[in-house]
């Protein structure tokens, strides 16, 4: 589940190409700060990644819903 989640929200990542320094701009807009920057777009993805996996991980820590992305939800069950 947390593999077709990161995947689903890779697909909706846009790029951009910086024109200050001609580097790469990533970001999932559905997922408020998860974004990223590097200096080419394969860093800029990996990067991205990198950060949608620890802002999953902090949400997840902090009790914050994860909003679903092309149907899929990231639920944890609460012990009874």
């Amino acid at each position: 589940m947390l593999t077709e989640y990161i995947n689903a929200a890779m697909r909706h990542a846009r790029y951009e190409i910086l024109p200050e320094n001609g580097g790469y701009y990533g970001e999932i807009p559905e997922l408020p700060g998860v974004w990223a920057n590097a200096d080419t777009l394969e860093a800029c993805r990996e990067e991205l990644r990198e950060v949608l996996e620890d802002w999953i991980a902090l949400g997840l820590a902090q009790g914050s819903p994860i909003p679903p992305i092309d149907g899929i939800a990231i639920i944890v069950k609460q012990p009874v």
